[in-house]
């Protein structure tokens, strides 16, 4: 019997991860004689891809999502409790059909993505273009109180 080392890859993602078990499982439980080209199963929650960035200069930090297909009126914004939370839900046109695919990869329902703020943080931008949402606000700041963020 072969031992396999794991190895750090510091490009392997949580996705990764769930499509490694996702395809050990779907190999176990698939028949011989399936003729469909086989792929991986996203996880039935969707998880927008998220980027932090904090800028020393302007004592900023900037958390981009990555939020394909979606308008700013589909996506909403909210802080509380020293958290932001940024939610919303895709849908498939409803000329959508479950035969004929031979791959299918794109998810769709409901998503959520939850970051903690500093403490009394009242000034906290938000834009979307292009499917990428930028919210921005100070590294720190006064106790806040519940409240929604327009996307401008």
């Amino acid at each position: 019997m072969s031992l396999s080392r794991f190895y750090y890859d510091p490009f392997f993602s949580v996705d990764d991860f769930h499509r490694l078990f996702d395809q050990a499982f779907e190999t176990r439980s698939q028949s011989n004689n399936s003729n469909a080209v086989s792929s991986a199963k996203r996880p039935s929650s969707l998880v927008p891809r998220m980027d932090i960035h904090e800028n020393a200069e302007s004592n900023t930090v900037t958390a981009t999502f990555e939020l394909p297909g979606l308008k700013k009126e589909d996506v909403n914004i909210d802080v509380s409790d020293s958290r932001l939370t940024v939610s919303g839900q895709t849908e498939r046109s409803p000329e959508h059909k479950e035969e004929g695919y031979a791959v299918k990869e794109r998810s769709f329902g409901k998503f959520s993505r939850s970051i903690n703020l500093p403490k009394g943080i009242k000034d906290i931008g938000a834009k979307m273009e292009d499917g990428v949402l930028t919210v921005t606000f100070p590294k720190t700041g006064q106790e806040q109180a519940p409240a929604r963020i327009a996307i401008n």
